[in-house]
C-alpha cells in the first residue's frame, strides 16, 4: 500500500519541480528602410498580429519579436524624408540592423535605398554591427532578385569586412522569413561572443 503514494510523489515532483527553461537572449535591433518597403507589415506578421488597416510608421514603433532561441526588441523607424534625417538619433544601443528594400520599387527609390544603406553601413554607431538586408516584396511580378539588388548595391565591395546577410523575402512566406531571421540571430550571437576590444 505504501508504494502508490511514493509513485504519485515521484510523478508530482517530475511535473512540478522542473527547472524553468533558461531565459532567451534579447537583442536590441533597429529596423530601417524607405516608406513602402513593408517594414511594418513584416513585423506585424512576425508578431502574429492583424495586418488589416496597416499604415506606414510616422515616427517609430517598438516590437518584441519572439523566436525559439532569442527575442529581438525591434525599433522600426519611419522611412519618409521628414523622418529619415532623424534616424541616427535612434541608433544608440542597437546590436544589429535590419534594412528593408522594396524589390519592386522604382529605379529612383532603389538609388535612394542604396544611399541610405551606404550611410547606415558607415555610421559610427552601426558600422561594426551585423546587418540583415531584406529584399522584400518578392511576390510582386516586377521584383528584382536578391542577386540583382546585391550587384546594384555593390555589397561585396561596400560591406567588405562587415557581418551581413542579404536575402529575398515576402510576407506571403513567413516560414522563410523566420529562417532568415534565425540566420541573423546567429550573427548577433557571434558578435556578442567576440572578445571586447580595449
Amino acid at each position: 500500500m505504501q508504494e502508490q503514494p511514493r509513485t504519485m510523489n515521484a510523478c508530482l515532483r517530475a511535473l512540478c519541480c522542473k527547472a524553468p527553461p533558461p531565459p532567451r537572449p534579447e537583442f536590441d535591433v533597429v529596423c530601417i528602410g524607405l516608406t513602402g518597403t513593408g517594414k511594418t507589415h513584416l513585423l506585424a506578421r512576425l508578431c502574429s498580429e492583424s495586418t488589416e488597416g496597416i499604415v506606414p510608421t510616422t515616427g517609430f514603433n517598438i516590437k518584441a519579436v519572439a523566436f525559439p532561441n532569442a527575442i529581438l526588441n525591434v525599433k522600426e523607424l519611419g522611412g519618409t524624408d521628414s523622418i529619415k534625417k532623424y534616424w541616427s538619433r535612434y541608433y544608440q544601443g542597437s546590436q544589429g540592423v535590419v534594412f528593408v528594400v522594396n524589390s519592386a520599387c522604382s529605379q529612383a527609390e532603389l538609388e535612394t535605398s542604396r544611399a541610405e544603406l551606404y550611410s547606415a553601413l558607415q555610421h559610427p554607431q552601426l558600422c561594426t554591427l551585423p546587418f540583415l538586408i531584406l529584399a522584400n516584396q518578392q511576390d510582386r511580378p516586377d521584383a528584382r532578385s536578391a542577386h540583382q539588388i546585391k550587384k546594384y548595391f555593390e555589397l561585396e565591395t561596400l560591406a567588405r569586412g562587415k557581418s551581413w546577410i542579404l536575402e529575398a523575402c515576402t510576407t506571403e512566406n513567413m516560414e522563410t522569413v523566420k529562417l532568415i531571421f534565425g540566420q541573423f540571430i546567429s550573427l548577433l550571437e557571434e558578435k556578442e561572443q567576440e572578445p571586447s576590444r580595449i
